[in-house]
C-alpha cells in the first residue's frame, strides 16, 4: 500500500502562513588588531609606567546563547518563498586578553540582548514523501534592547567594558529540511551569520584601545514550526 503523505497543516497550500520557532546561538568574533596592539597601555596618572604588560594575544571564544522568533512566510511559487522570522536573541560574546605577565590575563564578557530582524529567500527543492530540503539565505539587522543603564564612564580603566554599536547589519545563508506531520510542519535548520561592518564601539582603555575592528560571527540551529 502506497505511504500517504502528510498535510502538514497546510503550510504550504496557502501563500500566507505564519509559524514560531526557537533557536541555539553560538557567537564569536573576529578581531582585527591594530599594528602596535602588542604595545602595553600606559598609566595616565603616572607618566613612564604602564597599567599592563605587553599583550601576547587577544582571542575569542564562541558562548553559547538561545533566541525565540515568530516566523512570517509568503509564498513565491512552488519552489521558493520569502519569509522573516523575528527574534529575540540572548546572547553574550567573550573576548580572552592574555598578557606577558599572565596574573592580568583577563576575559570580557559582552553580554547582549538583541532584536533580529531578517528578510530570507527560501529555495525548496521538490517533495521526498514527507520530507523536503531547502537553501535559505539573505540579510537581517540586528539593534541592541534593555541595555545597561549603568555606564562604565567613572570606572577605573582595568575595569572598563568592551561595548558593541547598537545596531548593525549582517548576512545570512544556510540550509535545511521541512519534515510534515498530519498537523504541522518542522524545519531544522543551521544557519551561518557574519556581520557586514565593524561592530566596535572605539574607545581609549586597555581592552577596547589594541583592537582596529571587530566582526560577529553567529552560528544558529533552529527547529521551525509552521
Amino acid at each position: 500500500m502506497a505511504q500517504v503523505q502528510a498535510w502538514g497543516g497546510g503550510a504550504d497550500q496557502n501563500d500566507l502562513s505564519f509559524g514560531f520557532s526557537f533557536q541555539y546561538v553560538m557567537q564569536d568574533y573576529k578581531i582585527v588588531k591594530k599594528p602596535d596592539w602588542r604595545n602595553p597601555y600606559p598609566d595616565p596618572d603616572h607618566p613612564g609606567n604602564y597599567l599592563t604588560s605587553p599583550l601576547t594575544s587577544i582571542s575569542s571564544k564562541s558562548v553559547p546563547g538561545f533566541a525565540v522568533g515568530f516566523i512570517t512566510r509568503y509564498r513565491i511559487s512552488e519552489h521558493l518563498e520569502v519569509r522573516t522570522t523575528p527574534s529575540l536573541v540572548f546572547a553574550d560574546r567573550e573576548l580572552d586578553y592574555t598578557f606577558e605577565n599572565t596574573t592580568q590575563n583577563d576575559k570580557r564578557l559582552i553580554s547582549s540582548t538583541t532584536m533580529d530582524v531578517p528578510l530570507l529567500l527560501k529555495l525548496k527543492a521538490d517533495r521526498l514523501g514527507n520530507f523536503r530540503p531547502y537553501l535559505v539565505g539573505g540579510a537581517k539587522y540586528s539593534f541592541a534592547i534593555g541595555g545597561k543603564s549603568k555606564q562604565d564612564a567613572n570606572d577605573d580603566l582595568l575595569q572598563k567594558r568592551v561595548k558593541n554599536i547598537r545596531g548593525f547589519a549582517s548576512y545570512e545563508a544556510g540550509i535545511g529540511c521541512d519534515i510534515y506531520f498530519d498537523y504541522f510542519k518542522m524545519s531544522p535548520e543551521i544557519k551561518v551569520a557574519n556581520s557586514f561592518g565593524n561592530v566596535l564601539v572605539p574607545e581609549n582603555h586597555p581592552f577596547a584601545e589594541p583592537i582596529s575592528k571587530l566582526f560577529l560571527h553567529s552560528l544558529m540551529f533552529s527547529l521551525h514550526f509552521e
